[in-house]
């Protein structure tokens, strides 16, 4: 096993067990753990000078900071630093597979990864570090919208934003929060001489709660949404929701039928339209016209 991949399942498995319901780990229980995980993984022994080392990679890396309480005798992960659980465990669990798909073992004879790397994974350390030290940064911004039409931009970084397997950044554009797609930001680099005072006081769980992924126009009105699909679609939408507001109305063997309330963007469309099959727009009449319009044009170009 290479040493940089041991390295990092090695600081994997020390999140994994600090992130525990145990509050505080005794060393002696910590290093066991490690060396257990790790003899799995036919990784090397661990010493106290190469934890003290993975402690200071982990807070560098991931902004986790591990300490250790005299009283109690045992390391903890400061709760200012730790991420929420979602993401925590999206985290480890996308780094654990990772790993096991790298090692020399055949499991990838039962493991399908995909191998496609997303462009704008490139430019996301740049974008942790300005966050994390509260530096400006300045990139060349691609509007895809106009025609690829590329615009110089310098913003206050705030905030890495996932969705539907992309990232975002949130960030203050001449005192308006936006939204930029990291697909489309080219020669990024951090402004290191100049810093800003982050605004801590955004509520972005409110900021998206009435949109459908990364776009939030609040020149569009929240409406109630009313779809009815057939059993089979029911099944799908019942376990993976078109989005938070989804509440169901009828489910049986005819009709699956739900309601949502959020702002009827294109992205919303679209994601209509992957699923459309047995669709039915009850309300409002704008989205059923809206749906008719696209499959008109559709038929119209594949006649």
């Amino acid at each position: 096993m290479g040493r940089k991949l041991e390295g990092l399942q090695r600081m994997l498995v020390i999140i994994n067990r600090l992130k525990g319901p145990q509050q505080y780990v005794p060393r002696e229980e910590l290093e066991n753990y490690i060396a257990h995980r790790m003899e799995e993984r036919d990784g090397s022994p661990v010493d106290l000078r190469t934890l003290q080392r993975d402690f200071n990679e982990i807070e560098e890396l991931f902004g986790i900071r591990i300490c250790f309480d005299k009283q109690r005798k045992g390391y903890f992960i400061n709760e200012e630093d730790s991420l929420k659980q979602e993401q925590y465990d999206r985290l480890l669990l996308n780094f654990d597979l990772l790993n096991a798909i790298d090692r020399t073992s055949n499991l990838h004879t039962y493991v399908l990864a995909e191998h496609h790397r997303p462009m704008d994974y490139e430019c996301l350390p740049l974008l942790i570090k300005a966050i994390r030290f509260s530096h400006p940064v300045a990139f060349n911004y691609i509007y895809i919208r106009e025609g690829g039409k590329i615009r110089e931009k310098k913003v206050l970084p705030h905030y890495l934003k996932e969705d539907q397997q992309r990232w975002y950044l949130l960030a203050y554009d001449n005192g308006t929060l936006k939204t930029f797609s990291a697909n489309c930001i080219r020669n990024l680099r951090i402004i290191n001489e100049e810093t800003f005072r982050r605004n801590m006081d955004i509520d972005v769980e409110e900021l998206f709660k009435d949109s459908y992924g990364i776009w939030n126009q609040t020149d569009i009105p929240v409406e109630e949404i009313e779809l009815s699909y057939d059993a089979l679609d029911g099944s799908f939408l019942r376990s993976v929701p078109l989005h938070h507001s989804q509440e169901i109305l009828t489910d049986n063997e005819e009709e699956f039928r739900i309601c949502l309330r959020l702002r009827i963007t294109n992205d919303f469309v679209m994601a209509l339209l992957a699923r459309s099959r047995s669709l039915t727009v009850i309300k409002p009449m704008r989205l059923r016209e809206w749906v008719k319009k696209v499959y008109e044009e559709a038929l119209k170009r594949n006649a």
